[in-house]
């Protein structure tokens, strides 16, 4: 039995080095569903089965979640809620994907379960979506 083919036959186009650039923002631009601001405030993260809640600095926000920075990592899938102190506010989230160790520590994404404007204290513009 012969080996499936890892390479697409599909040909490549040729691009100019000074279009890359380009290509890779409007690509990234694509792939944000929703804006994010850049804001850095403490948030505590409650975990099923976990008695203390686990503190966390926030690195980028947006209506439907957030990237964080946390000590220990959780694995992807795992719920938890997501508390703002200075409001009290408190919103159901997920694990979105494996956290990548850093310098800080581990980048966190998480994705809320109900989009919302005002957990973050912040007015994002329309994204268009």
């Amino acid at each position: 039995m012969k080996p499936p083919e890892r390479h697409s036959k599909i040909p490549l186009k040729p691009v100019k080095a000074d279009d890359a650039p380009l290509r890779a923002a409007t690509l990234l631009d694509d792939r944000r569903r929703h804006l994010r601001a850049m804001l850095r405030m403490p948030v505590l993260l409650h975990v099923s089965g976990k008695k203390e809640s686990l503190k966390a600095m926030t690195v980028a926000v947006s209506e439907i979640g957030a990237m964080l920075v946390v000590a220990d990592s959780l694995p992807e899938g795992t719920r938890l809620v997501v508390e703002n102190p200075r409001s009290q506010k408190r919103l159901g989230a997920t694990v979105t994907r494996v956290p990548q160790k850093t310098a800080e520590g581990f980048m966190l994404p998480v994705e809320f379960a109900e989009r919302t404007s005002a957990f973050w204290d912040v007015i994002f513009p329309s994204s268009g979506v």
